[in-house]
Parts: C-alpha cells; structure tokens; sequence
C-alpha cells in the first residue's frame, strides 16, 4: 500500500535520481554539441549507422540528451521522458557491447569528444548503473504513480 510517508521517501529519492540522471545527459550533451564534427566521427567508428545517416545523429542527438535532461531535473513530461531515457541508455549500451564483442578499440564518446575515452567492461556497467538508477523513475512515474496529491494526503 502507498503510504504517505513512504511516497515521500520515493519522491525524495526520485528528486535526486532525476537531478543526477538529467544532469549526466545534460554534460554528455553539451561537448557533443560544441563540436559536433568530433562527435560524427565517434558515431562513425562505431560503424552502426549508414553513412548519410551519421551527421544528422551527430547533430540530433546531443540535443536529445540535453533536452531529455532539462526534462528530467524541471520535471517535465515525466512518463514521456522516462521511457526515452531509458530507451537511449539501452540503445547506448547494446552500442557498447556489440563495439566490445566485434573487438573494435574505439573512444566511447559519452561525455566528451576525445578520443581517449575507450569503451570498456567499465564503461558497460557504468550505463547499466544508469540505466538501473533511471529504470527506478519508472517504477515510481508508472507503478508507484507518485503526485503531491497522494504525497501530502492525510488519512
């Protein structure tokens, strides 16, 4: 049963998840935006995407992220933006695995352009870590269906 005190605790852990989880999106956005034609080069090496497609998801997709971000620490459009978060966070991780598995030794990309960022083992569980945290906001959005309504209610 959804006690109020124990939706005011999920409100209050799903604050921060939200303000952490948006704020990854919004500093691995943000580089991928200032040079955009570093970042279509990573997108290149991963060797997923047709050529014609690479600089509209080099140009796309760090807007994605940082505007799924914003939504998620203003708290906008919650079911919407927690379903594309985690949409993104599995597609960048079945990214990840499938570099490592063809053994390609290319730069993540993730939260910079640099190419000494290497995908690895490590950077495959810390997206899962993400990916744990923002599938939590789902269960508090969809299962738990947290409002101020039933937050502060009295009984």
């Amino acid at each position: 049963m959804n006690t109020p005190n124990s939706l005011k605790i999920h409100h209050i852990i799903s604050i921060i998840v939200r303000f952490i989880l948006g704020a990854i999106f919004i500093t691995a956005g943000i580089p991928k935006i200032l040079d955009t034609a570093s970042f279509a080069g990573v997108i290149y090496n991963y060797h997923l995407l047709p050529d014609m497609l690479i600089n509209i998801f080099a140009i796309a997709l760090p807007w994605l992220e940082v505007i799924i971000g914003c939504m998620l620490v203003i708290g906008f459009w919650m079911p919407g933006t927690v379903i594309l978060y985690n949409l993104l966070m599995i597609a960048f991780i079945g990214a990840l695995v499938f570099n490592i598995a063809r053994g390609l030794d290319i730069s993540c990309g993730c939260f910079s352009t640099d190419s000494g960022d290497l995908i690895d083992m490590g950077t495959i569980f810390r997206d899962i870590i993400i990916l744990i945290a923002s599938m939590y906001l789902i269960f508090v959005v969809f299962i738990k269906k947290i409002t101020s309504d039933n937050i502060f209610a009295k009984k």
